[in-house]
């Protein structure tokens, strides 16, 4: 089997956090080649060589490529598709743009999501928020899949693979870029933070948000809400945690004036230890805590957060 890993790319730089969680995952498929695509790759393809476990780095520099556009992306990686197997790539923004593009011109089915690899045909996938586990047998004869990352382990930088330069397909014009908003900020990636904390509703406005936010920066954590409270205007949409947001695996998760709905235990009930705090000592969230405070917010994470040093 011949894998095709699509690495997570940003701004010429590889995210390798999330590339190298699932090259552990293209690795139980077969031979795994690295594909690093950006206007200026050449730093993120020498990164992606170090993998452990990377076969080859190929290497395609485009303008066309720099801001992860669906539509030339694909059709790069439909080129290089009859030498694989398998096309896969980590569960982003990007490649859930990409991948499914990719699958529609293969006329094959997408696999998102995937948890785990049991063989080369068959995967395991969350359905129904979470709470149920679908594996899927295919016979297409390209599998292409997005690889949840939280569920495995980053490969080691043991390796020295070799990489080799590509050339750029025709830009289709189907597309072009306009403009990026990013918001800048000193604290850790959400989907790749060792610490997680994350407000709900029950913070009340976006001026007390920077409790949270207070907490996290005391933790050197990442910061995350609820659907709940990104639609009520406390904090952007890019700190979402759950079905519609990003899903998390921190070592430490802690829910703040979160109730716990099940669309947002989706997107964190795999973190290794889970704190919340609530005043409503029935929250659905202490079901899935291994630690919970029954409390006001407002008096609880001020007094938390004096607490650390």
């Amino acid at each position: 089997m011949a894998v095709l890993l699509i690495a997570e790319v940003n701004g010429g730089t590889l995210s390798v956090d999330s590339t190298a969680k699932a090259l552990t995952a293209a690795k139980q498929i077969g031979e795994v080649t690295v594909l690093c695509v950006g206007s200026g790759c050449t730093d993120a393809a020498q990164a992606a060589a170090k993998l452990e476990g990377v076969s080859k780095v190929l290497c395609a520099q485009s303008d066309a490529y720099g801001h992860d556009l669906a539509e030339p992306i694909a059709d790069l990686i439909v080129s290089l598709s009859s030498n694989y197997t398998h096309i896969v790539a980590p569960s982003t923004s990007a490649s859930k743009n990409i991948l499914p593009r990719v699958a529609a011109l293969l006329d094959v089915m997408i696999i998102s999501e995937v948890t785990a690899v049991i063989d080369a045909d068959t995967f395991e996938r969350p359905i129904y928020a979470g709470n149920a586990i679908q594996t899927v047998k295919s016979s297409d004869q390209i599998k292409v899949a997005t690889i949840r990352t939280s569920t495995f382990e980053a490969s080691n930088e043991a390796g020295m693979a070799e990489v080799a330069s590509i050339d750029a397909c025709a830009d289709p014009g189907l597309s072009e870029w306009v403009e990026d908003k990013v918001a800048a900020s000193d604290r850790p990636e959400l989907t790749s933070a060792g610490i997680v904390v994350s407000g709900g509703r029950g913070v009340g406005s976006e001026d007390d948000f920077k409790i949270i936010e207070g907490l996290a920066d005391k933790l050197g954590a990442a910061v995350g809400a609820s659907r709940a409270a990104v639609d009520s205007g406390y904090a952007p949409n890019d700190w979402q945690v759950g079905q519609t947001g990003k899903v998390v695996a921190p070592d430490l998760y802690v829910a703040v004036g979160i109730s716990g709905a099940i669309q947002h235990l989706a997107g964190m009930k795999d973190s290794k230890v889970i704190v919340a705090i609530n005043k409503d000592e029935e929250a659905p969230i202490f079901q899935v805590a291994d630690f919970g405070l029954v409390a006001d917010l407002f008096d609880a994470v001020p007094k938390l957060t004096d607490q650390i040093a």
